[in-house]
């Protein structure tokens, strides 16, 4: 298996484990606070949102890089 495919297979299934214990957090958040949902709801979405920033603001640039063609 090469890189060019297990990366990209990879990189998908990871995004479907965070999603996947999204649910449970909110709900634990939800009832730790009494069943506001709405609340669980905005504090992990301005997690995420805050996390995705720093992550694009303070990450690396791939800045001059050069790509190949498929089968070179």
């Amino acid at each position: 298996m090469s890189a060019n495919t297990s990366s990209p297979g990879f990189t998908y299934q990871l995004g479907n484990l965070f999603a996947a214990a999204n649910t449970t957090i909110q709900a634990g958040l939800a009832e730790a606070w009494g069943g506001n949902y709405a609340q669980a709801l905005a504090i992990v979405v301005v997690t995420v949102a805050i996390a995705v920033f720093c992550i694009t603001v303070f990450g690396p640039e791939a800045k001059g890089v050069v790509f190949v063609k498929w089968g070179e």
